[in-house]
């Protein structure tokens, strides 16, 4: 989900450490604070809003009817789905960690991560998501099939090979950065639609699944050109090429806070129209006032340009995501039960 960012290559570890528990005379105080410098690499709070959009793919997926899995086929596949998601997410994160690690370390919102303050080594960030990355694809190809694995998989490279070297590079790595953001909720629609390729493959092909991916992919960008915003003096010391740090005036950075605000309010009505059954008028009520709501704050951001309106917008795009998503949820839930 666009924003990620850090990663290195796989080498022995120099300081020869035991990376999985404390040693004679190494305290388990400082094993704990090595186990949190790597959770802390692995950016928690991005993992954890990958893992939910897959999570939200598979349950819109699982409730579509007509072949739905059993409650208990549901838990056990759907919980590998968001293991194995969660575990490459982390893994993308780690890498992404180490690659941006000189970087991070002349920007003051970046400077306390685990390897500029020397709590991890590049080594062991690397390595750590190197592993993860692989365990979390592979563990999709075993359990969920191959489709949800390949769909991981064009997320951690999408991120650490595409988004991650053109941040330094152009503004438009805003937009390359959308891909990774977006496609999570495909893995668990995937998941959730059968475990032969052939059904999985097809499920690829539903305008159900590209509506939460297009949902994604417009809601990160005025979400992130609000944080590019509110930080580009920082990004500017780090070396990037952010809308905001190549637009003094603001002016272009808030256009396309503006436009892509607008075209959230019809795109997040899409889910109602591509999963007819599954969604339909309450959701639609709710994702519309939300979406007219979050643009009118875009709108005071356009028209005072500051930092103060670009945190309001930022703010009110991270409530606005989870309400989406959960009145998506509800919606087909309770008309689940009702049928």
């Amino acid at each position: 989900m666009p924003q990620p960012t850090s990663s290195q290559a796989l080498a022995p570890d120099p300081a020869g450490t035991d990376l999985a528990a404390p040693t004679p005379g190494f305290p388990a105080s400082k094993t704990a604070e090595r186990a949190a410098a790597w959770i802390e690499a692995t950016k928690p709070g991005i993992t954890r809003l990958v893992t939910v959009t897959a999570g939200v793919g598979f349950v819109m997926a699982w409730l579509a009817p007509p072949d739905r899995m059993t409650c208990l086929r549901a838990t056990l596949v759907g919980g590998a789905c968001l293991a194995g998601t969660a575990l490459s997410a982390a893994g993308a994160n780690a890498i992404n960690q180490w690659m941006e690690r000189d970087r991070d370390a002349r920007m003051k919102r970046t400077a306390g991560r685990p390897i500029p303050t020397g709590r991890a080594t590049p080594t062991q960030v690397i390595g750590l998501g190197l592993v993860l990355a692989a365990a979390g694809v592979a563990l999709l190809a075993v359990v969920n099939g191959v489709v949800p694995a390949l769909v991981s998989l064009a997320c951690v490279l999408s991120y650490v090979l595409l988004y991650t070297p053109m941040k330094p590079r152009t503004p438009l790595s805003t937009y390359a950065g959308t891909i990774p953001g977006a496609l999570p909720p495909m893995i668990g629609w995937a998941a959730a639609s059968g475990s032969g390729w052939d059904e999985q493959w097809a499920s690829l092909g539903l305008w159900g699944g590209w509506a939460l991916v297009a949902l994604m992919v417009v809601w990160q960008l005025p979400h992130f050109f609000a944080i590019g915003w509110m930080y580009r003096d920082d990004y500017a010391a780090g070396g990037y090429r952010t809308l905001p740090v190549v637009d003094p005036s603001g002016r272009r950075t808030a256009r396309a806070v503006l436009l892509w605000s607008i075209v959230l309010v019809p795109v997040s009505l899409t889910p109602a129209w591509a999963m007819p059954g599954v969604v339909g008028a309450p959701y639609a009520v709710l994702a519309g006032v939300a979406g007219l709501g979050f643009l009118w704050l875009c709108v005071g951001l356009a028209r005072e340009r500051t930092r103060d309106a670009a945190r309001r917008v930022f703010f009110a795009s991270i409530a606005y995501l989870p309400l989406v998503m959960l009145a998506m949820v509800a919606e087909a839930v309770l008309r689940t039960l009702a049928s």
